[in-house]
């Protein structure tokens, strides 16, 4: 295998010290006789720069040991580069961010470094849907931007803002939305939405929505990002209890139990909202509150480096 490059990004922690975490790495890419070049970003907007050298100097492997909103900076990268460059590359990832949540989809952990290590040097590849969601800027120029997980809307944008600062204090996933969504519970908000998929549309006050190409942070729980389709979840507006019993349900993996909950399945779709909503993409919140949108799946658009598993089988 030809030498791969390596994007670390360093993540502080509570409990967790980064030259501690990437001695860890190293330990095991020398472990399994993996040859790299590292390079390291320091700050969220020096990984598209950083990915972009690495392309430049024609590496065809490229991992990110980071999280969810580092591997998306990542994949912007290689859906704005010509196919034929992206076609050559594949990606991969070695958990190390507030939220791995794509990571953990493959059966990848922050805390088993060598099994992320172990896929890298087998480099069994998986070819996988990019979603892309479409606004406008305040310029009114039309914007695009791709995600390998989730897009937020509403209340699931301000959680998701949230759960970066918990998940800093608390180890868990699951128990660091769940305190998220409690911390909402006295500033709920609603939107009335339209929205169009499957030829036909629906109109709902909504306080919270989730278009998942993967497990969307548990909103989407069956979801693949391998199948050419997006799954959406649409909260209708709830009271307080009704609230409440969703937090149960999502912890218990049932969130799509809940009787205001309307899930969907479609290979695109549009929402109109009556005012401008958060919105975050693969944990980055955009600076655009936009009022319409357009999201979108494109089938099989990048190779990743997956675990061998019944999920996946190899390609050349």
């Amino acid at each position: 295998m030809d030498k791969i490059g390596v994007i670390y990004c360093p993540v502080r922690r509570l409990f967790r010290n980064p030259r501690k975490r990437w001695a860890a790495i190293e330990a095991a890419l020398k472990k399994y006789g993996v040859e790299y070049d590292l390079v390291t970003s320091e700050e969220r907007q020096s990984v598209s720069r950083l990915f972009h050298m690495l392309l430049r100097n024609g590496y065809e492997t490229i991992v990110i040991a980071g999280g969810d909103a580092a591997l998306n900076d990542a994949v912007n990268c290689l859906m704005n580069v010509e196919k034929h460059v992206r076609d050559r590359v594949a990606l991969g990832v070695i958990p190390n961010g507030v939220m791995n949540d794509f990571a953990a989809y493959w059966g990848l952990g922050y805390d088993d470094v060598e099994k992320s290590v172990r896929s890298i040097k087998q480099r069994r590849l998986r070819r996988i849907d990019v979603g892309r969601l479409g606004y406008k800027a305040k310029d009114g120029e039309t914007m695009s931007r791709y995600f390998l997980n989730c897009v937020n809307v509403g209340l699931l944008a301000s959680i998701q803002k949230l759960r970066q600062d918990t998940r800093r204090m608390l180890w868990s996933r699951r128990v660091s939305f769940a305190v998220s969504l409690m911390f909402t519970l006295f500033q709920r908000m609603t939107y009335k939405m339209k929205y169009s998929l499957n030829e036909t549309s629906e109109v709902h006050h909504v306080t919270t929505l989730c278009v998942g190409s993967a497990h969307g942070y548990g909103q989407t729980p069956n979801a693949t990002p391998y199948n050419g389709l997006l799954d959406v979840t649409v909260v209708r507006s709830t009271l307080l209890m009704q609230h409440i019993e969703a937090i149960v349900l999502f912890l218990r993996g049932r969130l799509l139990n809940h009787k205001r909950v309307l899930p969907y399945r479609t290979r695109n779709m549009t929402l109109i909202s009556d005012r401008r909503m958060p919105v975050s993409v693969d944990g980055h919140a955009l600076e655009v509150q936009p009022k319409t949108m357009t999201v979108m799946i494109e089938p099989e658009e990048i190779k990743f480096i997956m675990e061998e598993d019944d999920k996946g089988k190899k390609i050349s």
